[in-house]
């Protein structure tokens, strides 16, 4: 588990799954990342057992729940994600829309950067985005990331950022 001022980063468990079904359904929410949206609390229960629960026990990191420390509630996800296509690791971040503009991406993507380098011993992390998404690549900007280059990723061009660990 991780803390910032605001929020406390844990792993979700099955019951998280009609947060994580709004995280994955609501188009303003995914219009960026591509692939099937959810549409049921089956398919978000499933999917959390597939992804991130999956990622846990294999890698021993994966994306985590962020819970508003204010109202207990899960507002979105931020964590790493091993990218098997790629052999890298990802950092990701996805929050509700009542909640874009106040620096949380920030806020919750810093001490997961650091988990990265500093537990998992990675030697860098990488970025993944749409080329149009320019609130996310401010995000990795403001994280330390730089872009490298652009790449065909599953659904379709995307830009890199990477941040190399600390020597």
């Amino acid at each position: 588990m991780l803390e910032t001022d605001r929020l406390i980063l844990r792993e979700f468990t099955p019951d998280d799954a009609e947060a994580f079904l709004t995280l994955c359904s609501d188009p303003a929410i995914t219009r960026f990342v591509g692939g099937p949206q959810m549409k049921t609390l089956d398919q978000a229960r499933a999917g959390l057992l597939e992804r991130p629960i999956a990622d846990y026990r294999k890698h021993g990191y994966g994306r985590w729940a962020c819970v508003f420390k204010s109202t207990n509630q899960v507002i979105g996800f931020a964590g790493l994600k091993y990218l098997d296509e790629l052999k890298e690791v990802d950092i990701g971040y996805r929050f509700l829309p009542a909640y874009w503009g106040m620096g949380l991406a920030t806020e919750a993507s810093r001490p997961v950067i650091d988990f990265g380098f500093t537990h998992v011993k990675l030697p860098r992390i990488l970025g993944l985005v749409d080329q149009e998404n320019t609130a996310s690549i401010r995000v990795l900007e403001k994280l330390g990331l730089h872009f490298v280059e652009v790449i065909d990723y599953f659904h379709g061009k995307v830009a890199k950022y990477v941040i190399d660990a600390p020597r």
